[in-house]
């Protein structure tokens, strides 16, 4: 069993910044990518950063220079710095990462329940 936790979300004004955090537990032999998803309401679940193990991050182009992923494997966590937000950034962000739980199973995508970024203008 795998668990992923987030926090970070909020409110907060058009320009400002938010950090969100993800720490992943239970079970885990290894954690191939990470990162972070977004769901706007009555939309599907879009990328918005990923890291791999190796550390190499892949944006949207929506968040390109303005985002920055990044991750400690050490304690299972990836982050999102978000800068100069945008109202068009409100969403709820999900936390994903690919995880193997044991060296015999193949892995397996787990989710986080999801926090809510608010940007008001």
């Amino acid at each position: 069993q795998v668990r992923l936790v987030e926090s970070g979300g909020g409110l907060v004004q058009a320009g400002g910044s938010l950090r969100l955090s993800c720490s992943a537990s239970g079970s885990i032999f290894s954690i191939n990518v990470m990162g972070w998803y977004r769901q706007f309401p009555g939309k599907q679940r879009d990328l918005v950063a990923i890291v791999t193990s190796a550390g190499s991050p892949v944006y949207a182009s929506s968040v390109k220079d303005r985002f920055t992923i990044s991750r400690d494997n050490a304690n299972n966590t990836v982050y999102l710095q978000m800068t100069s937000l945008k109202p068009e950034d409100s969403a709820v962000y999900y936390c994903a990462a690919d995880i193997r739980s044991t060296i015999w199973q193949r892995e397996s995508r787990s989710w986080g329940q999801g926090t809510k970024v608010t940007v008001s203008s």
